[in-house]
């Protein structure tokens, strides 16, 4: 009996579609010295040159790479944050593009983060990444976090973990992550929290995932008309001269960096209440790095108008009270309510 068979090889899975998106920073910066940076310049260098300083991104992904700006991140603006949310969600809404990378400056990538991480509206993966060293410098660390970038962002594992941040090796959540060193190579970490996980040559491992509401289930945008929100800090002899004048210059909200627990100094406090019943936001939070801001209730904060960050420092409260007020957020408790779930 003559039998035969016949098979066929299984055809190679075609790689993800992953846009690059280059806003400059340190990783496109550039110095004259190799050895000595301190006077490099950010965001210099385009985003072709950073990808041909990565070997072998073409077995990774297929890139499509985007020029959105060249700034140092110190820079950022509230207009630009509108453009790269737009953009990204733009990319993320066509069938062309399974994930995206920002490359970004780490002076506001925590901030610009966050921001993202609460008005993306698809599950796809979205990661940003930096650099501390310039792409001159001697052991540039720019083209490790981008390999470890796109490496992630093709991973079906970085699917409906909101936004991300890759650095280091390690896996942030952008509502977590923060930066804490001035010079080294580790400089963000997640406090009290931890890295979800990590990235390392190919491979990427989750030990967590992040559990507020983030993307598709937040009901932020970044369009639109941005309110005018400002930080004060508190501090030993501080005055109520940056409060009157934020207030007279219209300000909409007030995030005070407070001492310890959100504590704020007597003066302080009386200006901040003073602004809260004429109608400002004011969120306590604090200026110690890590830890959480309770909410006081009807004795402190209810009584006094103002809402509690929980973990959320500064900086990040500053975006999220941004998008709220801009939502149409304006009374404690939904802004409580807020503060408390995203």
């Amino acid at each position: 009996m003559n039998t035969s068979t016949s098979s066929s090889a299984a055809a190679p899975k075609a790689l993800p579609r992953i846009a690059v998106l280059a806003t400059g920073g340190t990783i496109a910066g550039s110095a004259a010295d190799a050895a000595n940076t301190a006077g490099y310049q950010a965001g210099v260098i385009g985003v072709a040159q950073l990808l041909a300083a990565v070997p072998g991104l073409d077995a990774i992904a297929q890139i499509h790479a985007e020029q959105i700006a060249s700034i140092d991140s110190k820079d950022m603006s509230l207009a630009l944050w509108s453009t790269l949310a737009q953009r990204v969600n733009d990319l993320l809404a066509s069938d062309e593009i399974d994930g995206v990378v920002i490359t970004h400056g780490t002076d506001t990538l925590e901030e610009t983060a966050y921001l993202l991480h609460l008005t993306v509206k698809s599950a796809k993966p979205c990661i940003l990444t930096a650099a501390m060293r310039p792409a001159t410098a001697l052991s540039a660390d720019g083209p490790l976090n981008l390999l470890n970038a796109v490496t992630l962002a093709a991973s079906e594992a970085a699917a409906g973990q909101g936004v991300l941040v890759a650095f280091n090796n390690r896996i942030h959540c952008a509502r977590d992550v923060a930066k804490v060193s001035t010079y080294a190579v580790d400089a963000f970490q997640s406090p009290e929290i931890g890295a979800l996980g990590w990235v390392q040559d190919g491979r990427v491992e989750f030990q967590r995932r992040a559990l507020r509401p983030h993307t598709v289930d937040a009901p932020f945008t970044a369009a639109g008309q941005w309110p005018m929100v400002e930080i004060v800090t508190s501090y030993a002899g501080v005055s109520r001269a940056a409060v009157e004048a934020l207030v007279a210059a219209g300000v909409d909200g007030l995030v005070v960096a407070g001492t310890g627990n959100g504590s704020i100094h007597g003066g302080l406090q009386q200006s901040l209440a003073e602004a809260a019943a004429k109608g400002v936001a004011v969120v306590r939070a604090s200026r110690v790095g890590s830890g959480h801001v309770m909410h006081n209730g009807a004795a402190k904060d209810d009584a006094l108008g103002f809402v509690s960050s929980g973990t959320l420092s500064p900086y990040k409260a500053r975006v999220l009270l941004l998008l709220a007020l801009a939502a149409g957020m304006t009374d404690t408790a939904g802004l409580q309510d807020a503060f408390d779930t995203y």
